[in-house]
């Protein structure tokens, strides 16, 4: 999906038990109380992971594939308090008897564990938000499907058990869900057809090459089973849950600056941070309306970016495109020595986006977990316009991919983006790190690449490239502002939708989905907090490096680091957090 990865964003993932073998290692000398404290983060890990089993999959740990998350009132008070428990022996471990290492583990644990207990505790998704159990039935298959990390009959095998367990999570929203916001109640309408859709068509046909008649006649049942299941609840959503749907999705001050806290270590005043949002978006909105002056300087922006995105390639010729886009990022990343990209590792494949993940995303990276050991190719998967479509649909799906904007989305997917960061996910220092993730870490990296790129010489002679990148840099500081608004100032997400057309530069039905999106992922401003903050430890690296500093080298050093939140990358590449941005 371009600018983020839905299915799994939401995703607090773990290490599976079977991983315990694999040492939480540390490069530093190690501080006399590291053995305590690993151990307390490998089972903290091993216990995590038990308890989302569709999280090990998507990580490549296969203990759990035939399970499902327990979303029972007791399953996720049980949860709360084992990461409470767990919260406190890290909390107890004294960290200046840790390594260097060790103590930016012990911070990222008992910040992760510390978000997961306010979603179960304070934020209550499980009580709010009816789509979050049709999209963890949903999610639970589709991480089987989507990588052939096994034969497709042990992987259908460990489908069919895993569906055998999904009916039951449908029957624990029903006794969960109480007065979710309307607009919750709305978009998991909108979304259960397609749910169906996937479980009816899309499943039968990812493993159509299985022969064995006895687990395809089972696979049929147990599919059936969900799709009827999955057919009730949206009659109960209709009938029962719609006409309740009166609550509030807003968080509030107190409760929105302790998730920010909680997952990404930020903890500025809104107000300062709505100040940093708006001063970006209008350094943006001035640098748009320059670039599209350069372009054509008879029309105005908004006409010059509508030209560019007629001049697409034919869709038979997508694939080719991006490969060749792809492959000429790779070039200029290691001629400039942007990054070191790891030696020996395999260019990212561009493949069409399989037909069941047509209608949900544009483009995305498909890029086996940092504890899959089956051997595995990169993915980028291009969404090509379905060929059913008729013509005049075809050629207004193709206007996203315009030349500039398929570069702007493979730098931040691919090289030198998210891509680039996972192929070091492996070698990350421990396995808190690879299995805990802050976002303004992830997408504000991905982010930052975006602009960083054509600072470095991308395309710099084109400003048709920079105004693609100052498209998505926009959209993204609408998210910033419309993330805080939404949550803690009272506006609706109409409104929100609003200011996504009229200040992000986005179509309306592409608005309406950003601003719904908002609605729940409310924190979903870090792409622009988590680039501005990279910007602000780039000058602060180099102003400490002096005439040694060099860009591929702090590029290295952060990705080496993990997904680890900035402040604490700032006391590892600085000696001390100092100023976020």
């Amino acid at each position: 999906m371009r600018g983020g990865h839905a299915i799994t964003r939401a995703l607090f993932v773990a290490a599976a038990a079977c991983m315990a073998a694999i040492a939480c290692g540390s490069r530093e000398p190690a501080g006399s109380n590291d053995p305590a404290f690993r151990a307390v983060a490998k089972d903290a890990i091993a216990d995590f992971m038990r308890r989302n089993p569709s999280a090990a999959t998507y990580l490549g740990v296969h203990t759990y594939d035939g399970q499902i998350d327990d979303m029972s009132q007791a399953g996720i008070a049980a949860q709360s308090k084992a990461y409470a428990d767990f919260r406190a022996k890290a909390a107890e471990i004294d960290p200046s008897t840790l390594s260097i290492d060790a103590q930016l583990d012990r911070e990222q644990l008992i910040h992760a564990l510390e978000a997961a207990i306010l979603a179960n505790d304070a934020i209550k998704p499980w009580v709010k938000n009816p789509d979050l159990y049709s999209s963890v039935v949903t999610n639970a298959a589709y991480v089987i499907m989507k990588t052939p990390y096994a034969p497709a009959a042990d992987r259908l095998k460990s489908l069919i058990e895993r569906e055998g367990r999904m009916p039951a999570v449908l029957q624990q929203a029903r006794a969960n869900l109480s007065n979710p916001p309307e607009i919750y109640t709305q978009i998991a309408l909108e979304q259960i057809d397609g749910n169906v859709s996937f479980f009816k068509n899309d499943l039968p046909l990812a493993f159509a090459d299985v022969t064995d008649a006895q687990l395809k006649t089972a696979f049929e049942k147990s599919n059936a089973d969900v799709i009827a299941a999955l057919g009730e609840y949206k009659t109960f959503l209709e009938q029962t849950l719609k006409p309740a749907s009166k609550g509030s999705y807003a968080y509030g001050v107190d409760l929105y600056r302790k998730a920010l806290a909680a997952n990404e270590m930020v903890d500025l005043p809104l107000d300062r941070l709505l100040d940093i949002a708006e001063r970006d978006r209008q350094k943006n909105e001035a640098a748009f309306q320059e670039t599209a002056k350069k372009i054509d300087p008879s029309k105005p922006a908004e006409q010059v970016l509508a030209d560019l995105q007629n001049e697409h390639p034919a869709p038979s010729k997508l694939l080719q495109t991006t490969q060749d886009m792809l492959d000429s990022l790779r070039q200029f990343i290691e001629a400039h020595h942007i990054i070191t990209i790891p030696p020996g590792s395999d260019p990212a494949q561009v493949k069409e986006t399989p037909p069941f993940m047509r209608a949900t995303t544009s483009a995305s990276m498909d890029t086996p977990g940092p504890f899959e050991t089956a051997k595995l190719p990169g993915r980028y998967n291009m969404t090509l316009p379905d060929p059913s479509m008729p013509p005049d649909k075809q050629e207004a799906f193709m206007h996203q991919w315009y030349p500039a904007a398929i570069s702007n989305v493979s730098v931040h997917e691919v090289y030198p983006g998210h891509y680039v960061q996972f192929l070091y996910a492996k070698q990350f220092p421990s396995d808190v790190r690879k299995v805990f993730t802050a976002n303004t870490n992830a997408e504000g990296w991905a982010h930052y690449c975006e602009q960083m790129m054509l600072d470095e010489g991308f395309h710099s002679d084109d400003p048709r490239y920079r105004l693609a990148q100052l498209q998505d840099a926009l959209l993204r500081d609408v998210r910033f502002i419309a993330g805080i608004k939404m949550h803690t100032q009272g506006m609706t997400w109409q409104d929100a939708a609003k200011l996504f057309e009229t200040q992000g530069h986005q179509p309306g039905p592409v608005a309406e989905s950003e601003a719904k999106r908002g609605t729940s992922d409310a924190l979903y401003g870090y792409y622009t907090m988590g680039k501005l903050m990279i910007l602000k430890l780039r000058d602060d690296y180099k102003a400490k490096q002096g005439s040694s500093y060099s860009q591929e080298a702090f590029h290295d050093a952060f990705i080496k680091l993990g997904p680890l939140p900035l402040p604490l990358v700032r006391r590892a590449m600085l000696g001390a957090t100092g100023e976020l941005f």
